[in-house]
């Protein structure tokens, strides 16, 4: 198949090796850039464990801190596999969402031990910290990154589908809607929509594809299943 991969550039390349390892062919052509954000050194004193609810907020934080003692908490499979890549001795991997990942840090913690520190994107939700918050944790979430649209359109997002797309990954509501709008005019009847949640499928609405498919997990191997 051939696989249409949107994610910015770095991620996309991971996932490309990924597919071709599987036997398809990867397209990518990125919708989607990484910004991360200077600043001064992360201050962590009174905080017993870093949140990561992406793979881009592993490495935001390593470039902000050369601290890799504290247990770090991740989202799902591939932050918690960056953020060993990075170096962090203690990873523990939620295997969910947001949600999943406050009610798994809730355990792994202890609200008396210190401050849950949530590392996010700039678009990223803050409800994490909120809901530690409600479980009697102090919580708090600081940005580190920014997820920048393209200024225009890919083109070779048209010469993609203009030689054939068999699949499209999409992995949250906001690359969907890029997408979307970066979408006139082509041929996406004809390809299947990968998508890893049921916001992320409505969010590419009113496109008509194949066939839309939403993943089981909210996670790349759930999401890679679906092909």
């Amino acid at each position: 198949m051939r696989i249409l991969v949107t994610r910015p550039r770095e991620d996309a390349e991971r996932i490309a090796r990924k597919l071709a390892s599987l036997g398809h062919e990867p397209v990518v052509v990125p919708l989607l850039e990484t910004r991360f954000l200077d600043g001064d050194e992360i201050a962590l004193d009174g905080v017993q464990a870093i949140l990561a609810t992406s793979a881009n907020g592993v490495r935001a934080f390593a470039r902000r801190s050369a601290r890799r003692d504290l247990p770090l908490f991740a989202v799902g499979p591939q932050t918690a596999q960056e953020a060993r890549a990075a170096g962090f001795a203690v990873v523990r991997d939620a295997g969910g969402d947001a949600n999943a990942l406050g009610d798994a840090a809730s355990k792994w913690a202890a609200p008396e031990a210190g401050m849950l520190l949530h590392v996010k994107g700039a678009d990223a939700p803050s409800a994490l910290a909120a809901l530690l918050g409600r479980k009697g944790f102090a919580a708090k979430s600081v940005v580190l990154y920014d997820m920048a649209t393209l200024a225009e359109p890919p083109r070779e997002l048209g010469e993609a589908f203009a030689r054939g797309i068999d699949a499209a990954l999409f992995f949250s509501p906001r690359s969907a809607g890029i997408f979307k709008n970066c979408a006139g005019g082509l041929a996406t009847d004809a390809a299947i929509a990968a998508c890893i949640s049921q916001a992320t499928a409505s969010a590419l609405a009113p496109l008509i594809f194949r066939e839309v498919r939403i993943a089981k997990e909210p996670n790349q191997q759930a999401l890679l299943a679906l092909l």
